[in-house]
């Protein structure tokens, strides 16, 4: 593979070492290794098929890992479950955007914060001030977000009801109002137009520089890719076929081989 002594010198947030899934015959990921750094924006890429998804599910809970380990902050998540994974500040979006759609754009973003703000049972039913202050500071945060994603003026509207690229950062305000480490963007401009797409990769930078956050990315969009990525994973077949810079990528034979196949 592409060298990867290119890797940022921060501490590695995230490490996955030898991560293989099996399915019954078939072994969909085969031994990935890769690290993401603190703040780093890292991008895992492939032709459809190369077990990109897999290896999200993977590290978000979603599978149990036949073989590997994933370990946040040096401690081992592999194996847990999707909601133990999201307690440790690992959260992510879908190929396809799910949210409450018959909600409004704000109460998708009170119903985000139930794990940070759990008032003690019956203090709503008796209204206490504990309770009555837990509430101004959901809608505190949620107005907060929407601010920052640019959908305050939208806050009443039934997320059903935005335009798809509005839906797209509304999914992604869901995730950062719950103060992640890491945050998993699978194929996030899927559907989105070029201008979308630019104001797409300002918002992901955004978030790493001003909110700290690390972004762990699946995207076939390259124009994305080479922009917000500091460090690029390319897969095939469930294998890792290269790892390093954007521009060590672009001009990797094996990297355009796989996408654009050989004579």
């Amino acid at each position: 593979m592409t060298d990867a002594t290119s890797a940022p010198a921060r501490p590695p947030l995230l490490s996955v070492r030898g991560l293989s899934m099996r399915f019954g015959g078939l072994l969909a990921v085969d031994g990935i290794t890769f690290d993401v750094a603190a703040q780093e924006v890292f991008a895992i890429i492939g032709p459809n098929g190369a077990g990109k998804t897999t290896v999200f599910n993977c590290i978000s809970g979603f599978y149990k890992p036949s073989a590997g380990a994933i370990a946040l902050q040096g401690r081992s998540i592999a194996g847990h479950s999707s909601h133990r994974v999201a307690n440790h500040g690992v959260v992510r979006t879908f190929q396809n955007v799910r949210l409450f759609k018959t909600m409004t754009v704000l109460e998708n973003l009170l119903v985000a914060q139930h794990r940070q703000h759990r008032p003690p049972p019956l203090s709503g039913l008796f209204d206490t001030r504990r309770y009555r202050r837990s509430e101004e500071l959901k809608i505190h945060h949620a107005l907060e977000w929407l601010d920052v994603t640019g959908l305050r003026e939208f806050a009443n509207r039934e997320a059903g009801n935005l335009a798809y690229g509005h839906q797209r950062r509304l999914e992604i305000a869901r995730c950062m109002i719950t103060r992640p480490r890491l945050l998993m963007l699978d194929e996030p401009a899927a559907g989105l137009n070029p201008q979308e797409k630019k104001d797409l990769q300002h918002f992901i930078d955004q978030l790493r520089r001003e909110h700290g956050v690390t972004v762990l990315l699946i995207e076939h969009d390259m124009g994305l890719v080479m922009g917000a990525s500091e460090r690029i994973l390319v897969m095939e077949y469930g294998r890792p076929i290269a790892i390093g810079t954007p521009h060590a990528i672009r001009h990797d034979e094996r990297v355009i081989k796989a996408y654009l196949g050989e004579a």
